[in-house]
């Protein structure tokens, strides 16, 4: 379902697509890669000396207006129901819909036609329905 176009796309920038390592998580393989933040007393990375991995700051947010945008221009809302779907209903063009992943197929097919109605965006509105058919 293509629904209706974002009001406005402003292009995304992102300051680090990449992810933060955790402190010698390079060094030892019992210390996983996911960040943690460090507290030692004399951790050079805490006290911030040169040479030291990059450390999460206020730095790397990204802009406020494009936080959390898609690609496609659209901020996402989660709906479980039809009903979720009247919140949409003054801003289409903004935010577009998800049907959450524990909704029935039945369920589904009911809110992808209520929102083709209100004309909102759904994005995967043939999510379960695809597997039903092919059954």
């Amino acid at each position: 379902m293509a629904g209706p176009r974002a009001l406005c796309k402003p292009k995304i920038v992102k300051k680090k697509t990449n992810s933060f390592k955790r402190f010698q998580s390079q060094r030892f393989k019992r210390v996983s890669t996911s960040w943690r933040q460090v507290h030692g007393i004399d951790s050079s990375l805490r006290r911030g000396m040169r040479g030291e991995i990059p450390k999460p700051n206020i730095g790397y947010r990204s802009n406020k207006n494009t936080r959390h945008m898609l690609p496609n221009g659209f901020f996402l809302h989660q709906v479980a129901n039809v009903k979720d779907l009247e919140v949409l209903l003054n801003h289409n063009r903004t935010y577009a819909a998800q049907i959450a992943a524990t909704v029935s197929a039945q369920k589904r097919k009911a809110i992808v036609a209520r929102a083709k109605e209100l004309n909102i965006r759904v994005l995967n509105a043939d999510a379960k329905l695809r597997t039903e058919e092919q059954q």
